[in-house]
């Protein structure tokens, strides 16, 4: 449905935002940008808008190029972090306003904006004040209001950001729930991957103007591009391999492993080792033939109610090398103490060699 071939983008001559991006988005997918700030998701954004013009690059829409469109005739609802909400205007005027625009009835557009209030579980609200609504009901009545003229593609600008971690956490799934149900077309711009990964079919991991990698968030959480992309996602055991003995075997500060799932040939100088947080398991037998022993000395942990992380430091007491791991708190009474010797069984099956960032 949406095509972006080679934008570029700059604001002055030495600082480019969009450095050769190029896109494909399938017809009722839903796409997140995820990436640092500064990365260029939100510039992305505001040129498929048409609120930015690019250097170069071509933006098509359904097979037809729309660089030289002007926003308001793209057909592209946009909604900002701010919701930029009309405070002169009741829920219902706010809602209907695209609708107004766009010459619809009276009647017609009452019976629109009504639809789009229940959709958002804002029954009853429709003469209310917008300044008399929590963080959570602005953020409703400005997604209803973007989603009422029904636009061939829904662009979000982390429209949640502004909300506290669990009514976050609450609208994400909601909106999710929304889009797929009015089989809306929709990007959304996070650099929170806990965001991207509730919401997205697909994820972009955007860095300095550029794509890294797009991929379906569980190929993306297991298979990491590069450490770039590993260490945005929150891994922290991106070991440097110090050697590869045999065909599978690499050499690290923690221990040598053989992998299952080596790459074939020789290492790109700079590749790490990536052990997943969740591919250790404690105080058992060794739970099946990809599991290898790995005993540790505790440096911290950190208990979070369902699951707790421990910090471990080989055995060998190897200068540097720390290793965070996280558990299913399965009615423990008590966590290993810092200090305390622990016996982990790691899973190689889950470790991957991912190249330097470049």
């Amino acid at each position: 449905m949406l095509e972006i071939v080679d934008l570029h983008k700059r604001f002055a001559p030495d600082k480019p935002v969009l450095q050769g991006v190029s896109l494909a988005l399938a017809r009722e997918e839903i796409l997140c940008l995820l990436g640092p700030s500064g990365c260029g998701k939100s510039t992305l954004l505001r040129v498929i808008a048409g609120l930015e013009t690019p250097d170069r690059g071509e933006v098509r829409l359904n097979g037809v190029a729309i660089n030289g469109l002007p926003a308001h005739r793209r057909g592209i609802g946009l909604m900002f972090q701010d919701y930029a909400l009309f405070p002169h205007l009741d829920v219902a005027g706010n809602v209907g306003y695209g609708l107004r625009m766009q010459g619809m009835a009276a009647a017609e557009r009452r019976a629109r904006v009504d639809a789009m209030l229940a959709l958002v579980n804002l029954q009853g609200y429709a003469r209310r004040a917008v300044d008399e609504l929590s963080g959570g009901e602005q953020q409703r009545v400005a997604l209803a209001r973007t989603l009422a003229p029904n636009p061939a593609l829904l662009l979000l600008d982390e429209p949640v950001a502004n909300l506290d971690r669990l009514l976050r956490e609450e609208l994400v799934q909601e909106l999710r729930h929304i889009l797929k149900t009015l089989h809306v077309t929709a990007i959304f711009v996070t650099h929170d991957q806990e965001e991207a990964f509730a919401l997205a079919d697909r994820i972009a991991v955007m860095q300095a103007g550029r794509i890294i990698q797009v991929d379906a968030p569980p190929q993306l959480y297991r298979r990491p591009a590069n450490t770039f992309v590993a260490g945005f996602l929150g891994f922290r055991n991106l070991l440097p391999i110090t050697a590869t003995p045999g065909e599978r075997q690499v050499c690290t500060a923690a221990g040598a492993f053989i992998l299952p799932a080596a790459p074939p040939g020789p290492l790109a100088p700079g590749a790490r080792l990536l052990i997943p947080p969740d591919a250790a398991v404690l105080d058992v037998q060794s739970p099946g033939p990809t599991y290898v022993s790995f005993s540790g000395r505790v440096t911290a942990t950190t208990f979070r109610g369902s699951v707790f992380q421990l910090q471990v430091a080989p055995a060998t007491e190897e200068v540097g090398c720390q290793l965070s791991f996280e558990f299913r708190n399965r009615g423990r009474d008590r966590l290993p103490t810092i200090g305390e010797t622990v016996l982990l069984w790691l899973d190689t099956a889950q470790m991957i060699v991912v190249t330097a960032d470049v």
